[in-house]
């Protein structure tokens, strides 16, 4: 459902993505690893288009775009089947729980107020938070305001939703309750592409694994592939100081 060739993004004299070439199929969870500095998030803000390409070629549903030379009509059109989920919740803090979802399908999408509420209130049943509906950003918790941006971007019933470091900002208790929540939308069959420093999401969640360092994939393949039998000496340094640094894959 899309394909992306030949990647290119600078910022001045400094490339950051060096020629990606990525492919996600309907379903697939791809968790996108490396370290701090490799070009994912990059790379993701690039696809939904907040970041402008400088070189690329995007297949989405069967449509060719040039990504460098994208016009504002197609940007829209590709947004509206897509969904992004940010670090930082991106959440409206004037606004309840259940109004930071309904604002984009009343506002944007044109939906009645009274279907936007009623869809608002099933995504946030389906996040587990039914009961904080009329609670503002400043009354929940940083778990909390991360499922009220996922249930958001579940009311647009997006084609494929994109994770950018999801729970970066949480302590581990509140990474929990969200990767619960992602993980139930995995086995629905949900396509995402997840950057992450999650290795137990990474292993067991997704099926697919993408690598990157200093703007290149590195390798990418089947997640328990990639896991254990890395066919990159840059994958194996890497999962080495995961290991040694204590974080869990298991």
């Amino acid at each position: 459902m899309l394909e992306i060739r030949g990647l290119k993004k600078s910022f001045g004299s400094l490339e950051v993505l060096r020629g990606i070439d990525l492919t996600v199929n309907k379903g697939d969870v791809v968790a996108i690893l490396g370290s701090s500095g490799s070009g994912k998030t990059t790379l993701l803000r690039c696809l939904n288009f907040l970041e402008a390409s400088d070189e690329g070629t995007m297949v989405f549903d069967g449509e060719t775009f040039q990504m460098a030379q994208m016009r504002k009509k197609d940007v829209a059109r590709l947004r509206a089947k897509t969904a992004f989920v940010f670090q930082d919740y991106n959440l409206f803090l004037n606004k309840t729980a259940l109004q930071n979802v309904t604002e984009g399908l009343i506002v944007a999408r044109r939906m009645p107020k009274d279907q936007a509420v009623e869809l608002g209130r099933r995504m946030l049943a389906k996040v587990g938070l039914s009961d904080r509906e009329g609670h503002y950003p400043s009354q929940l918790s940083g778990g909390q305001q991360q499922r009220v941006a996922i249930a958001r971007a579940l009311a647009t019933d997006p084609e494929i939703i994109y994770f950018d470091e999801p729970t970066s900002a949480l302590d581990p208790e509140l990474t929990g309750e969200v990767l619960s929540v992602m993980r139930n939308l995995a086995e629905e069959g949900r396509t995402m592409l997840v950057v992450t420093h999650e290795m137990g999401f990474a292993r067991h969640v997704s099926n697919r694994v993408v690598f990157m360092a200093e703007g290149d994939v590195v390798e990418s393949g089947a997640s328990q592939d990639v896991f254990d039998h890395p066919q990159q000496e840059r994958t194996r340094a890497f999962l080495r100081n995961i290991y040694q640094a204590g974080v869990p894959a298991d």
